[in-house]
């Protein structure tokens, strides 16, 4: 699907940089190929690495992909609300607290990346059976309107972000196997 980049007024503008780092072209296959390179970023991490921070307050391994699984979720369902012209106010999410209360430790690196395959999936899904003129409709989350269309884009983009930073600050365990 070819849908063009959100212009500024379609979210609030602390999502910019995620929407930035999404190169232009073909949005489905972009979140199509994040998925593989997430099963191969995250498939060179051994298990006994998984619990690994590269600082004492930072997130594990697990928790980071729990993160990112759970963000998507978010993410997917205001995508659904915006695109079906739900007008009911949505709040906003901590992602520490969301961390915090998941538990991510006590999962396999495995059963993590299955669950954020499976979101992935359920993403795509619903993308694909989105009418155009559902791109630019809106919801008000945390008090700021953002469109459909820029929800996906944020979608792509925060997982390109927290890849970029598992490959940088997590270099210690990637590609272990």
């Amino acid at each position: 699907m070819s849908l063009h980049k959100p212009d500024p007024a379609e979210h609030p503008g602390y999502f910019a940089a995620y929407i930035g780092l999404v190169p232009e072209g073909d949005l489905t296959e972009l979140l199509d190929a994040q998925t593989e390179q997430v099963l191969r970023l995250y498939g060179s991490i051994r298990e006994e690495d998984a619990g690994y921070r590269y600082g004492p307050d930072k997130w594990s391994v697990k928790q980071l992909l729990g993160h990112v699984a759970d963000t998507e979720r978010v993410m997917s369902y205001r995508m659904l609300c915006a695109a079906r012209g739900d007008v009911s106010p949505l709040p906003g999410f901590d992602e520490n607290d969301y961390v915090r209360g998941a538990d991510f430790e006590r999962q396999s690196l495995t059963s993590l990346l299955e669950g954020f395959v499976a979101v992935r999936r359920a993403t795509l899904s619903l993308i694909a059976s989105l009418p155009e003129q559902a791109w630019g409709r809106s919801a008000m989350v945390n008090g700021n309107a953002i469109t459909a269309r820029a929800l996906a884009y944020v979608l792509a983009g925060h997982e390109l972000h927290h890849g970029r930073i598992l490959q940088e600050r997590y270099a210690a365990v990637v590609g272990k196997q």
